[in-house]
């Protein structure tokens, strides 16, 4: 961006991004990322948030929230571009909270951008914006929107992860209109199931948890395919999509080349872990016990997910992949981390910070 000297000479300074849910799991590795390549990284964070990840860094804290209007407004003053990343994502809560983080907030940050005439934002979108169920094709960005799941009793038992789902992919949809209304540059990143480094609540991290507690049997079946991405690779990618210069409002898949097998995804963990993988238990035996748990927790007003819900059964025995060509052939990009490789450096991250 160019700046003015003391002399009032004109100068070229490092772009200014700011990055919303910089402390989170994504954000904190996208932080990273950009402030490794020179860039003047804003980090928009709510009061109290753990910055542990990223406090090394050469990067400003501005206190903030999505769902703050003003907030953002605030933050976004003399930024080149913003990165958004923050959103509410679980499998448990209540719809409208949801729709409030990841439909209005997103909406948020694009009003806040046009606002401050910021022309270039790269938002945090969802491959569960086509759907999560068993599926024996990949899907791409040209799949029609499928976002909910047809969970048993679900029209009575809602689940919070199509909450999740849903609102991801209306935020999407949003998200193009709004750019082609105000001629606003904007790429929809969409990660598949992402593992590395200070991840807690994506699945991999609970596993490995669990196995070391000697648990001796665990939800996965065989066969499936789970497709998978590395953060610091993913974290490139909304680099090379900044670099990228595109105009309008564009989505990319961003994944490895390949969905892997569960099995063999959750073996390497155990093995890299030093734990022994536990066996296999059907779905005829789990996922009543989920229905079961969720049905109690919702009697008695919980504010947190049991163990097990319909969700996170099916991620275990479904089978389903994406198609990345979209990204190799626009943005050059592909995933370069070997699985094995990714797999060794997160586990190795969990043991020298005390978590395993």
């Amino acid at each position: 961006m160019d700046q003015t000297d003391e002399n009032g000479n004109m100068t070229s300074g490092p772009d200014k991004i700011l990055v919303t849910g910089a402390t989170g799991f994504i954000g904190g590795h996208v932080v990273r990322y950009f402030a490794s390549q020179g860039f003047d990284v804003r980090c928009l964070i709510r009061p109290g948030s753990n910055i542990s990840f990223i406090k090394d860094l050469p990067v400003r804290f501005l206190e903030g929230d999505i769902t703050d209007p003003f907030s953002l407004e605030n933050a976004m003053q003399d930024i080149d571009a913003i990165v958004h990343t923050a959103g509410k994502v679980d499998d448990w809560g209540s719809y409208d909270e949801f729709y409030r983080v990841n439909v209005n907030g997103t909406l948020n940050v694009l009003r806040a951008a046009v606002s401050q005439s910021i022309k270039k934002v790269i938002i945090t979108g969802s491959v569960s914006s086509y759907g999560e169920e068993h599926h024996p094709e990949m899907k791409s960005e040209t799949s029609p929107y499928h976002s909910h799941y047809p969970y048993f009793l679900d029209k009575w038992l809602p689940n919070g992860m199509n909450h999740y789902r849903d609102t991801k992919a209306i935020s999407t949809q949003k998200a193009e209109e709004f750019a082609g209304d105000h001629q606003l540059d904007v790429i929809v990143i969409e990660p598949v199931w992402v593992y590395g480094e200070n991840e807690f609540s994506s699945g991999f991290y609970e596993y490995m948890k669990s196995v070391k507690s000697g648990i001796p049997l665990m939800l996965g079946r065989k066969s499936n395919n789970f497709h998978v991405v590395y953060a610091g690779d993913l974290a490139r990618a909304y680099y090379v999509a900044y670099q990228s210069g595109l105009k309008g409002f564009h989505r990319f898949i961003i994944g490895n080349r390949m969905p892997e097998n569960m099995l063999s995804i959750y073996r390497m963990f155990c093995k890299e872990a030093g734990l022994r993988k536990p066996r296999l238990l059907p779905k005829s035996i789990t996922y009543p016990i989920a229905l079961i748990m969720e049905i109690c927790s919702h009697a008695i007003g919980a504010k947190k997910p049991p163990l097990l819900t319909r969700a996170r059964v099916n991620m275990f025995y479904d089978s389903i992949g994406y198609d990345t060509t979209k990204a190799k052939e626009i943005l050059q990009f592909e995933a370069l981390t070997p699985l094995d490789v990714g797999i060794s450096k997160t586990v190795k991250w969990y043991r020298e910070n005390n978590h395993l």
